[in-house]
């Protein structure tokens, strides 16, 4: 069984796993992952985890709750929820989540988005937006499967984005 947990230094040997599967560069979403972040070494990794943290604390514009999703001591993905009101969240929408590859289609990102959304509600927020490439099908389905209703669809330089809400009330 798969648990959302807090970041946590205690992470870094299973986190890492994670990110050499993914492979270099800046994956998964829901890890919050900035490319200044020196994850490799565990001081860097205590900085990158003492961010993240510190974001769920924040009252300002780039406030986010971060969850790691785990199961076994292994990292199989990670989920953020950008806080209101924020410019980002109406930008990029409010959740943003990636599996590794050996994770996907096990239902994990239904089950994180529906605990991120226990989340939102507790912080008294009415509705959440979520954004996926349309061409993204597991995304919008997992999207459309936990409440989102399409509204639009932007085109952007890297292709068309659906733009969804999910009501919380």
């Amino acid at each position: 069984m798969s648990l959302l947990v807090r970041p946590s230094v205690a992470l870094h040997a299973a986190w890492m796993e994670a990110h050499k599967e993914w492979g270099d560069g800046l994956r998964g979403d829901g890890f919050g992952l900035v490319e200044a972040d020196d994850v490799r070494s565990l001081e860097g990794f205590r900085v990158f985890v003492d961010r993240l943290l510190a974001k769920e604390a924040s009252n300002c514009d780039d406030g986010c709750t971060f969850r790691w999703i785990v199961e076994d001591g292994e990292v199989l993905g990670g989920i953020a929820l950008r806080h209101e009101p924020t410019q980002g969240a109406e930008a990029l929408g409010h959740v943003g989540d990636g599996l590794r590859p050996s994770a996907r289609g096990r239902g994990l990102a239904a089950d994180a988005l529906r605990e991120m959304l226990y989340l939102a509600k507790a912080r008294n927020m009415d509705r959440v937006v979520l954004a996926c490439f349309v061409d993204n099908v597991p995304s919008v389905k997992t999207i459309e499967r936990c409440g989102g209703v399409l509204n639009r669809i932007v085109t952007t330089d890297r292709g068309e984005v659906g733009r969804y809400t999910i009501r919380l009330s």
